[in-house]
């Protein structure tokens, strides 16, 4: 899938989770600063948090004994017809949200330049120089604010106006432009999501209490505010970019919050309600890789593996074992003083591995895939021998990487205290059809 469109997508359920903890916890409290910075930071975290990738492991099944290489991947094109039209589908349906996406998001964005345009245009036509009240005629608002600019329409008496300007020199004094600004860029690349349009309206609504607030305090009072409200005085239309006076919908409920109760400083704890949200998003979007256990550090130390256990059928994480050549009186070291050398070093073994492992034809056409880890040993002369499937998939998987690891050549021998001496290697070879 398109790496945007996977971003988005993690962006979008960061705000669903973010919006859940504000509308459940903090939206009926009137610590207006602290809801207007949640819901600020959680739309900023939002928009962070997905290209931070926790990287979570687990660890293998099976005993590591010797040196672990690098995972070898060889992918095959799988031959059914099924599987080739559930390819061609996937892709059409990846094409098909990308364009439905590209498409909304030069509305959007069409739309968000059109509104500064007219904001701009507003602008232009104010009277006097050097003022920040812009007068205008012919929109169905009575007056709003933006970018240190309050805009108040010439129908409304002038006693009215003077209660507007009070109340939207509150918005220019907090900055609330800024935000509406900000917010709005963001839903045009998250237009898809509605938690960011909840966002927009509950940011817009805590900026009016903010703004009531500021009125009250300096002197109006509730009952001549609220009656206010009531004739519609502030009845206006919202410009998406600025902050409109009023909306017709908050009217109620910022009466209701004009004389509610102040929320106590002890309801800020409910801001850790976020962390476990944060926690469970992460981890829910974390890689998962099988731990590979190093055998650093353990320079000159042997250890007797396991015992082979009695040949079975090949079956899925069954240890088989394989004939193989070699002395085999000596047991083979986990690592010693100096490592057996591949010709080309250790990429070179890599490239080995990955150039010459064929993807087997009946595996293809029965959709088989897995990982198969090989254990062989490097012998005291270089040789590859005692060749171990640790880790079986399926028994044409796992006689290919058999056979591509006993075609190795031969390396120079590893030595301990000065005497060439015998290593185990493992290889995890993947075996994908994608």
């Amino acid at each position: 899938m398109n790496t945007l469109l996977i971003y988005m997508i993690k962006a979008a359920v960061y705000l669903a989770g973010f919006f859940l903890i504000y509308r459940l916890f903090l939206s009926r409290d009137t610590l207006y600063n602290r809801n207007r910075t949640y819901i600020l930071l959680s739309v900023i975290s939002a928009l962070i948090l997905p290209l931070i990738t926790i990287q979570t492991s687990k660890p293998l099944n099976i005993p590591v004994f010797g040196k672990v290489l690098s995972e070898i991947f060889v992918t095959g094109a799988g031959h059914n017809n099924s599987s080739v039209i559930a390819d061609i589908s996937t892709m059409i349906g990846y094409r098909g949200l990308t364009i439905i996406y590209f498409t909304g998001l030069i509305f959007f964005g069409l739309k968000l330049i059109i509104d500064f345009l007219e904001l701009v245009f507003l602008i232009s036509r104010k009277d006097k120089t050097g003022s920040h009240i812009v007068r205008f005629h012919g929109l169905n608002t009575a007056g709003f604010s933006a970018f240190g600019f309050i805009f108040i329409n010439t129908r409304i008496s002038p006693e009215e106006a003077d209660e507007i300007i009070k109340h939207e020199q509150n918005h220019l004094n907090h900055y609330h432009s800024c935000d509406i600004v900000f917010i709005e860029v963001v839903k045009v690349f998250q237009w898809f999501n509605p938690f960011i349009h909840l966002f927009s309206r509950s940011l817009r609504a805590v900026h009016e209490y903010q703004a009531d607030e500021e009125c009250i305090s300096l002197g109006t009072s509730v009952s001549n505010y609220q009656r206010l409200l009531m004739n519609q005085i502030f009845k206006s239309k919202i410009f998406t970019v600025t902050n409109s006076f009023s909306n017709p919908s908050l009217i109620r409920k910022r009466m209701i919050m004009m004389t509610k109760q102040r929320s106590k400083s002890m309801t800020n704890f409910k801001l850790l309600m976020i962390m476990p949200v944060i926690a469970s998003l992460m981890l829910a979007f974390s890689n998962c890789s099988e731990q590979k256990q190093s055998s650093e550090g353990q320079a000159g130390i042997m250890i007797d593996p396991p015992p082979p256990p009695p040949p079975v059928p090949l079956s899925r994480d069954i240890v088989i074992e394989q004939p193989s050549s070699g002395d085999e009186s000596i047991e083979p070291f986990v690592v010693v003083e100096q490592m057996p050398v591949f010709p080309g070093g250790e990429s070179g073994l890599l490239n080995y591995l990955s150039e010459n492992t064929k993807y087997p034809e009946t595996a293809k056409i029965n959709g088989v895939q897995g990982k198969v880890i090989v254990r062989f040993a490097v012998d005291a002369e270089g040789r590859v021998t005692r060749e171990t499937v640790l880790k079986a998939v399926d028994p044409a998987l796992d006689e290919e990487a058999l056979r591509v690891v006993r075609t190795l050549p031969d390396f120079e021998p590893g030595k301990q205290g000065g005497k060439t001496v015998p290593v185990w290697y493992m290889v995890p070879i993947n075996f994908t059809l994608k």
